[in-house]
């Protein structure tokens, strides 16, 4: 189907639940600490034609997209969620409406739209395509399409405090034959503490954040087992320290002259997860570690908060 009817299918099937929130009465802009976001359920729209009936995995997908969808924006500084219904009895407030149409076996489109109900306009409006029907498509569609949406409201919310950060000593994760199997080599120590020192100034030259060192909190819960494989408590150390969020980083050695890195954020308040990023290629050995790292959270964290 042609993008042009594609839009138009679903501009109609959105029409009602985008016409009713948009339809408020003037008021103030929505625009201040405590933001109130009210986030519909996705319609959803098969138009592909296949024989099979999936409307069961469909509506397990969509679920869990959902579910994600609203903890990423309840993770986010400033904003708070409320039913969608509370939202149109305020002056001010967000209401996120969206969908997601199937046209064929391999290719699905989801829109969504980012209303303030007390200025009575749409903030943002888009149209995005995903291939696949999977569990991975359309999580990955999620993250893309989420990553989009904090953007408009950290845009709405100027004001907002710097997030309390800490940043907790990148992990070594040596799959090499060579590894040691007690302790960390005092080389690679210094080579993870420079690791962590560049991530940290990056973070705070970029006044989001207020970097908080938990290079300290570290060893609490390395025994038995790494921060990387706590079931997230790095969340719970980091509220003691007084953070909004986490960041926990880990550089995987897959050998003397390889490796990869990364790195991952979570809400200390839902625990769930903000961000995370991996370079997915092999670099170089011990010397590069900074450099990709501190390459890394640029673009996954700070540049796609900027976009």
């Amino acid at each position: 189907m042609p993008r042009s009817r594609l839009a138009l299918s679903l501009l109609a099937a959105l029409a009602l639940v985008v016409g009713g929130a948009s339809a408020r009465a003037e008021g103030g802009v929505a625009a201040s600490p405590g933001l109130s976001i009210g986030i519909d359920d996705f319609a959803y729209l098969d138009t592909s034609g296949e024989v099979i009936d999936q409307t069961a995995v469909h509506q397990k997908r969509l679920d869990a997209f959902m579910r994600n969808l609203r903890e990423d924006i309840a993770a986010e500084r400033g904003v708070r969620l409320v039913a969608p219904a509370e939202v149109d009895k305020m002056s001010t407030g967000i209401r996120i409406v969206g969908g997601v149409q199937k046209t064929s076996t391999l290719v699905q489109w989801a829109k969504v739209a980012v209303i303030d109900v007390g200025a009575n306009r749409v903030l943002f409006e888009k149209l995005y395509t995903f291939r696949g029907d999977t569990d991975e498509a359309w999580d990955h569609a999620r993250q893309f399409l989420s990553r989009e949406v904090r953007k408009v409201l950290a845009a709405a919310t100027p004001g907002a405090a710097p997030i309390g950060l800490a940043v907790f000593t990148f992990e070594l994760e040596d799959t090499t034959a060579a590894a040691q199997g007690s302790g960390i080599a005092p080389a690679d120590a210094a080579s993870l503490a420079e690791v962590t020192d560049g991530v940290r100034q990056l973070l705070a030259q970029s006044g989001r954040y207020r970097v908080i060192d938990a290079g300290g909190a570290n060893g609490e819960a390395a025994q038995p087992r790494a921060l990387r494989d706590c079931d997230g408590c790095d969340a719970a150390l980091a509220a003691k320290l007084g953070a909004d969020q986490s960041l926990i980083g880990v550089v995987r050695r897959v050998s003397r002259t390889e490796y990869t890195i990364g790195f991952q954020v979570r809400d200390v308040r839902s625990g769930a997860v903000v961000t995370r990023g991996d370079s997915g290629l092999r670099m170089g050995a011990d010397y590069s570690w900074k450099r990709g790292a501190v390459r890394l959270v640029g673009d996954r964290l700070l540049e796609a908060a900027q976009q």
